[in-house]
């Protein structure tokens, strides 16, 4: 259960209004989509790059959504829920996209030496939250770079530190277990420090 009031309030907010739909009144289905649509969108545009794919894994994502709400188990966040099912359609929309690389770059290299023993704090590099930077004068250059990370480490980063969920949330998310998360951030952090070392004057 969440600890933070105001989180456990939209929970039971989406609870309500899902009980509420699956009751039969439908049309307040629109109010989820209404509350959901921006950030699903803008999850989709740090997927996928391209507006159209965006918009395309929205509908996707709604669609599927309104298909088997009657099957949520409330008990779960739906938020949690809405992004697994998002997560999957991005990863589907990815793959048949024309914009799709054609060949995934090897994170070999981050690999750290000690695999027991992966930090999953943010490192000081990044202590600036995402959304911040993404306004400024690096956002191309940051935006190009998680744009480059292999498919699983990018969505891993962007639901961790863009989206702002936890580690148990986004393995949840994914269907992977905590332990990868930690590895897929630990390793597309260093990769994403590597590459934006010239901005950050300690290198860190």
């Amino acid at each position: 259960m969440p600890k933070n009031p105001e989180r456990r309030t939209i929970i039971d907010e989406d609870a309500g209004l899902i009980k509420a739909i699956n009751s039969g009144r439908k049309t307040l289905f629109y109010d989820l989509v209404k509350k959901y649509e921006q950030k699903l969108y803008n999850f989709g545009l740090r997927m996928c790059n391209e507006p159209r794919d965006a918009e395309d894994m929205v509908q996707d994502t709604f669609l599927n959504v309104y298909k088997y709400l009657a099957d949520f188990r409330y008990e779960a966040s739906f938020k949690n829920w809405l992004y697994r099912i998002a997560s999957f359609a991005c990863i589907k929309k990815k793959r048949k996209s024309k914009f799709a690389p054609q060949k995934e770059i090897s994170l070999e290299d981050f690999i750290p030496e000690d695999k027991e023993n992966i930090p999953d704090s943010l490192p000081d590099w990044a202590s600036e939250p995402l959304e911040k930077v993404l306004n400024d004068e690096l956002s191309e250059n940051i935006r190009k770079s998680i744009l480059s990370l292999p498919e699983k480490y990018r969505i891993v980063l962007v639901l961790r530190d863009i989206e702002g969920f936890d580690t148990k949330e986004t393995a949840q998310i994914l269907n992977i277990k905590p332990a990868n998360v930690k590895v897929r951030l630990h390793r597309a952090r260093l990769f994403l420090k590597e590459k934006l070392k010239g901005y950050f004057k300690d290198g860190s």
